[in-house]
């Protein structure tokens, strides 16, 4: 049996975060709004996903004399989930301008609601390098699971850090569950999942409501 790590969750608490999440759960904000809202929310998220992001100390010249700066350490490597992770990545990109991307494809079977991948484009070592794995919805925890597992993998430094929009109790309970080392931030921990394995109440099909159905 696989012995359980500890998993830190954090909430994230500000009054643009609650504004946007709102405009996100609104089922009439339209397509277009809503990707503009999850890009604002996530520079939030991301924010305090990056807060301890491993720094080194640097010496900078402003126009009158010479100071201490800061540089980060290493470039990080942002990996979003297909699809709807694609909707957070401008603004942890406008953050992380330097930042590698990888991309993880991980779609979940409507009727089994396990993952299946079908895409996994990132470096062979990561070995130093600090992850930052977005995706809007942290529901049943298995497409995260898969996702983290291959950053694992491939030495990814641990604990990983997701940013995500909501999550499920269900959800942070499996990610528990896997053995691995995982900060999970996010603006809301909802009530639960519904039997079709959608949060409640949400705000249905992230993918979906970014880009229209796929059908």
């Amino acid at each position: 049996m696989i012995e359980a790590m500890p998993v830190e969750v954090t909430i994230v608490n500000h009054p643009i975060a609650a504004e946007s999440l709102t405009h996100l759960r609104d089922e009439n904000t339209s397509n277009q709004f809503f990707r503009a809202e999850l890009r604002r929310l996530s520079l939030v998220v991301v924010a305090e996903a990056t807060r301890n992001l491993p720094v080194i100390a640097t010496r900078v010249r402003t126009p009158l004399a010479q100071t201490d700066g800061t540089a980060l350490a290493s470039r990080p490597v942002l990996v979003p989930i297909l699809r709807a992770g694609l909707g957070m990545l401008p603004a942890a990109m406008e953050l992380l301008p330097d930042a590698d991307i990888a991309v993880v494809g991980v779609q979940r079977d409507e009727k089994t609601h396990m993952p299946s991948e079908y895409v996994a484009k990132l470096p062979a070592r990561l070995d130093g390098r600090t992850c930052l794995v977005l995706d809007p919805m942290l529901a049943t925890g298995g497409s995260l699971a898969h996702a983290c597992k291959i950053l694992a993998d491939r030495g990814a430094p641990q604990p990983l850090t997701i940013a995500c929009v909501l999550a499920a109790p269900e959800g942070i309970e499996f990610l528990r569950s896997t053995g691995m080392n995982l900060h999970i931030i996010t603006a809301s921990v909802d009530s639960h999942l519904n039997e079709h394995a959608f949060i409640v109440p949400g705000l249905g099909d992230a993918g979906d409501r970014q880009f229209g159905p796929p059908q």
